[in-house]
């Protein structure tokens, strides 16, 4: 019987052990990306990383049937979505998922500071925290490349969004940190939902379903460690409140993207944000990404 090596994310932590968290957490952030250049939101590591993507490109052997289903319903479902296939669902969908992030990235950009202007470690982190969602949006756009959609664009939500999104960042941090941390467990739930599916959809084209994996892996390894480093900034009641606002938040969210209601078990997504522990991630996950120490049994 394989013995647990990890505990709850919502387990308990004192004050101190997350203090100790955060600056451990810094010098795994530093390794993991290298520089961050700020001009650019982007990191040097990861930007080496997606070059040596661009320089070997992968593409379908046979392409899309109808890449104009794609293009028709990315941005904003046109058609019954019911009567779109699987493999085009998937691809809407996981735009839909990113422009999200896009969108809530860019307006938290401009309200929190800059490096030079970052005087905390927590200051510093939550900087190239947001570095590391601009490059994921990059990596999200060759997997669509991979499949042969290369005329993407990145397209604001209605303004009413965009100005939530706007404001969220502006919020204390009381207000702040219990839903960007169950945003982040959502963003590792759909990403271990989205790893199955892409196995299931692209059995016949092995060579891109194992290049489209390793751009997930890249932004799931972030995120996992998002998710460890956002769970550090809550005490145990907000903890409490986390918890009680996975299914709600889930819910929400995924209503509105009505691609992931057809693909998945949205019910058993919240369970899996509900129950997550580490021990759900495979191993090659975790070896690379940051878990909090109070986590670990």
């Amino acid at each position: 019987m394989n013995v647990p090596k990890f505990r709850s994310i919502f387990t308990p932590a004192s004050k101190q052990e997350r203090i100790n968290n955060f600056e451990n957490y810094w010098l795994f952030t530093q390794h993991h990306n290298g520089e961050l250049l700020e001009v650019d939101k982007d990191l040097v590591k990861k930007r080496n990383k997606l070059k040596s993507f661009q320089d070997n490109p992968i593409q379908l052997r046979a392409p899309l049937a109808n890449p104009d289903a794609f293009y028709r319903n990315y941005v904003d479902m046109q058609d019954d979505p019911k009567t779109l296939d699987n493999m085009t669902l998937m691809l809407t969908g996981m735009y839909k998922f990113a422009r999200h992030e896009w969108v809530g990235i860019k307006g938290a950009w401009d309200a929190v500071p800059n490096m030079d202007n970052s005087h905390s470690i927590e200051d510093k982190i939550s900087r190239v925290h947001l570095a590391e969602e601009f490059c994921h949006v990059r990596l999200f756009e060759e997997m669509l490349r991979t499949c042969g959609l290369d005329k993407v664009k990145w397209v604001p939500l209605s303004p009413v969004k965009e100005k939530i999104y706007e404001q969220f960042p502006k919020f204390p941090d009381f207000l702040l940190d219990t839903p960007a941390f169950v945003t982040e467990l959502m963003g590792v739930t759909y990403y271990c939902h989205l790893n199955r599916l892409i196995d299931e959809l692209f059995v016949d084209e092995p060579e891109v379903r194992i290049r489209l994996k390793e751009l997930l892996d890249e932004i799931t390894i972030d995120e996992v460690a998002h998710v460890g480093q956002r769970r550090n900034f809550i005490g145990p009641i907000g903890m409490r409140v986390s918890r009680w606002l996975v299914k709600p938040f889930y819910t929400m969210f995924f209503n509105d993207i009505p691609e992931i209601g057809i693909l998945f078990d949205v019910s058993q997504m919240i369970r899996d944000g509900e129950s997550f522990d580490f021990n759900q991630l495979p191993d090659y996950i975790i070896e690379k990404s940051w878990v909090p120490s109070y986590c670990k049994v």
